[in-house]
């Protein structure tokens, strides 16, 4: 789309300027917020917008639970997916056309560096698991533990390589649009890849601690939606300005009574419950954990005495849920008016067009990123033991020991316990 401005002044004559402006760019005040924005209660076009996200909203969930349904390893590459065409938005956030075409390796430089903190980043949590799906007499295991022992200096190698290669395409009045482009590249790994990659790290420990609290997420935005949609009054804050007190307030209450129940059902499943130490398909069987056991909770007094049940079962995980829940409805939304505020900065309504009734993969994603964190935190903090096991040595010794190695270790030990 094109358009002329023509400006003027009185001592210079008119000039007529041509700029180019994505179909997503909004023309916004700095940061003030234009009161004529109507709320979704006083959108006459609102029921059009919520039949065609609603369709929206649909697809993705059900694409959702199907890929949730296939097991750890397709719900990972949905993840590493999704991170791709994040990173492939806000690369091109920032894109300028005439300075792309002076500069022909900028963009595979980009992805180079994306490419080797995902390499990082996944080597050290998938690493273990793919020697466990490797067995002591096949090639592969040798390769994969020689990889594994030099995992580290394989990926500083890489980064360095796209250092000396940053450094030798600098020209002469690009340079601040090469740092520029440097910089935001690091920010897209330190803000968004590195935080939406604890979403990995969970699905491992249990495709449990990845479902409830992407799903507590989702709960909170269809329910703010709605809230807002049909109720919506007072407005929340000024970098969202259709956001509003009516639907943040129902939506944390409908996404906190949601996590107690949906612990529930989820924590019946050993399949969803169950780790997983390496890389093949397939459900899993385990003894539950004792947090997926039900216990008796005895009601309060205050109950009233009609009532018909005087103490119900109750999963233990169900009251880590609603920490998860508590989190999910008012820190998690933050990350959503971060990137509110972010848009603004950069005049755009959406990230993309890749969702109707949405926008891109990145505005869906806002609020997931901060939730992801905030689960793999609370898990290793609260949930995963840390003291040292059998499983977890033998972990040290098939990551950090040569096959060779492995053997003599077999033999000292044998030799030992024959002593004893």
């Amino acid at each position: 789309m094109e358009e002329e401005i023509v400006t003027s002044s009185p001592s210079t004559p008119v000039h007529r300027l041509r700029h180019r402006r994505r179909s997503n760019e909004v023309v916004l005040d700095g940061d003030r917020v234009n009161p004529a924005t109507p709320l979704l209660v006083n959108d006459r076009n609102k029921y059009k917008s919520f039949m065609v996200r609603t369709y929206s909203t649909l697809w993705m969930i059900g694409g959702f639970v199907l890929v949730v349904y296939m097991g750890h390893l397709y719900i990972t590459a949905m993840v590493v997916v999704i991170q791709i065409f994040m990173a492939k938005e806000l690369f091109n956030l920032l894109r300028k056309a005439p300075e792309d075409k002076c500069l022909p390796w900028i963009k595979q430089l980009n992805w180079h560096f994306f490419f080797t903190a995902m390499l990082f980043v996944y080597g050290r949590i998938l690493s273990q698991r793919l020697a466990n799906t490797m067995t002591a007499d096949q090639f592969f295991y040798r390769l994969v533990s020689g990889l594994i022992k030099y995992h580290m200096a394989i990926c500083y190698s890489l980064y360095i390589i796209g250092f000396i290669w940053f450094i030798l395409t600098l020209k002469k009045r690009m340079y601040k649009y090469q740092f520029g482009q440097y910089a935001w590249t690091h920010m897209i790994l330190i803000v968004v890849f590195t935080q939406s990659s604890f979403t990995v790290a969970n699905i491992f420990e249990g495709i449990f601690w990845f479902l409830l609290p992407a799903s507590l997420i989702i709960i909170n935005d269809i329910f703010a939606y709605i809230f807002g949609f049909f109720f919506g009054r007072t407005p929340l804050i000024k970098l969202s300005p259709k956001k509003t007190w009516e639907g943040f307030v129902g939506a944390s209450v409908t996404t906190i009574i949601s996590a107690f129940f949906l612990a529930n059902v989820l924590g019946r499943f050993p399949w969803l419950t169950c780790p997983r130490q390496d890389l093949s398909t397939g459900w899993l069987q385990c003894d539950a954990d004792p947090l997926f056991k039900p216990e008796p909770f005895a009601l309060p007094a205050w109950i009233p005495g009609w009532f018909p049940w005087k103490e119900i079962m109750v999963l233990p995980v169900q009251w880590h849920a609603l920490c998860h829940g508590l989190f999910a409805s008012i820190i998690a939304p933050f990350g959503g008016f971060f990137a509110s505020g972010f848009k603004r900065a950069f005049k755009i309504k959406d990230f993309g067009d890749s969702i109707p009734g949405h926008g891109g993969i990145t505005d869906r994603m806002d609020c997931q990123m901060v939730m992801a964190v905030f689960a793999y935190i609370y898990l290793q903090s609260f949930i995963v033991s840390q003291s040292v096991s059998v499983d977890k040595m033998l972990d040290q010794i098939l990551t950090n020991l040569t096959f060779e190695e492995q053997q003599a270790l077999f033999m000292k030990l044998g030799q030992m316990l024959k002593l004893q």
